[in-house]
């Protein structure tokens, strides 16, 4: 066998094709682009989510309460709180509980307990959240939620 008969075939580089560097740097300005534009609407709408959630959650908590209140003959108090939606207070006897599917108290979507209030300013009673920044007042994500408006 004579090696010098044998090709041994190599691509040339002249037909190996690729993306050149001026390519690449216009394909990631557009990628820039449309992340610069799409992500604050995402995170806009994040915050949104989370509002809408914790009016949901601050209805789900009146119509307990109602519910409570049909068994037990009243809300609970201040001192009950919220809990007597999950555990029979001492002082109610016709406790049909626990009035919330989960067995547990939920906390806002940003991780914060709502608040009662009985007798309410505005109602019966008074449900809210202060929003994410945990302080009264706020525009945005930071906008108190209750159960009065």
């Amino acid at each position: 066998m004579n090696l010098e008969n044998i090709k041994i075939h190599h691509p040339s580089l002249k037909t190996v094709r690729g993306f050149t560097l001026i390519e690449l740097l216009v394909v990631l300005a557009i990628i820039g682009l449309l992340a610069g534009l799409v992500g604050p609407q995402v995170i806009k709408h994040l915050g949104e989510s989370k509002t809408k959630t914790a009016k949901l959650q601050i209805e789900e908590l009146a119509s307990a309460l109602d519910m409570y209140r049909l068994d037990a003959g009243r809300y609970p108090s201040s001192e009950e709180g919220l809990g007597a939606l999950i555990e029979q207070p001492s002082t109610a006897k016709f406790w049909n509980g626990p009035y919330l599917r989960k067995k547990k108290m939920p906390v806002d979507p940003w991780n914060n307990p709502y608040h009662y209030v009985i007798p309410g300013e505005h109602g019966k009673f008074d449900i809210f959240t202060l929003g994410a920044d945990n302080t009264e007042s706020g525009d945005g994500e930071d906008r108190d939620v209750n159960s009065w408006e």
